[in-house]
């Protein structure tokens, strides 16, 4: 049986497409034994490490979007759940972001996952940053939480996370698919790039928000190229999400219906690796 290490990206709600992964992984019974996560990555890791299965976590993610679909006593309910979300994003006061999100991710998910690493059925590893010495955090023990709000700490967006001293922000800026953590810890290493898809001849002028997202995003990409050239997984998907910004969270359905098809490559990848 080989030992897999699983490696998710950061991407915003394209980082929903991770749950697409961890769905596979579950029906293929391809369970990782260890799971490294940036961003969106350490959200749905920590989850999936906290033994919720990929299935699961869909319906968590559905649970808080509107479908137009929806009839209209499933609206009314959806829209009171996610009331009571948007009440808990309260806007930040101090420096370094739009909005301090301690009670929406303690709501989200403080019932879900465990309380620290430790707890967890899968061993984890989670990605931030220090922001004054621009060095990666690697977090593997320890209360779980404050890790993961710190690795999903956007810049300009989340306001950074104070961790033993430490200005903290998204594990993005140095590293957003860290898939070099578990490749001395497995047989097969798979990486989750779900940066999105750059779509030819779009040439409209994004606004103030989207420009600084848009060159974060640019930089990852940039970053993730110069290190593929160094050292690459075993396997490697890179979901192709058209037309789905960071915060766009309205377009859960988009991204798991535009990741299909780097599913049924993994799929195959695993069939493979399987049969020797």
């Amino acid at each position: 049986m080989h030992r897999i290490g699983l490696a998710l990206g950061g991407g915003g709600v394209r980082g929903l497409a991770h749950i697409s992964v961890l769905e596979v992984l579950d029906s293929m019974g391809c369970k990782p034994s260890v799971i490294a996560g940036t961003s969106m990555g350490a959200i749905i890791g920590a989850l999936y490490a906290s033994g919720i299965p990929g299935k699961d976590i869909k319906k968590l993610a559905r649970q808080h979007v509107i479908f137009n679909e929806d009839k209209h006593g499933k609206v009314i309910n959806k829209r009171a759940e996610i009331m009571k979300l948007v009440s808990v994003l309260s806007p930040e006061r101090a420096r370094g972001g739009l909005i301090k999100a301690d009670k929406f991710y303690n709501r989200l998910f403080g019932e879900f996952i465990k309380s620290t690493f430790e707890e967890l059925e899968i061993p984890l590893i989670i990605i931030a940053t220090d922001y004054w010495t621009a060095e990666e955090v690697v977090f593997k023990s320890g209360e779980l939480l404050p890790a993961v709000k710190a690795s999903a700490a956007i810049p300009g967006v989340f306001a950074p996370i104070l961790i033993g001293g430490r200005v903290l922000v998204d594990g993005g800026v140095v590293n957003t698919v860290p898939y070099e953590h578990v490749m001395k810890s497995c047989d097969v290493s798979i990486a989750v790039d779900v940066s999105g898809t750059y779509t030819p001849g779009k040439r409209e002028v994004p606004g103030v928000i989207e420009s600084v997202l848009g060159a974060f995003r640019i930089m990852q990409t940039a970053n993730l190229n110069e290190k593929m050239k160094i050292i690459r997984p075993d396997i490697f998907l890179h979901p192709e999400i058209h037309n789905v910004k960071l915060l766009d969270f309205h377009k859960v359905e988009d991204v798991f219906g535009q990741s299909e098809p780097a599913m049924n490559e993994l799929r195959e990848k695993l069939l493979k690796l399987k049969a020797g």
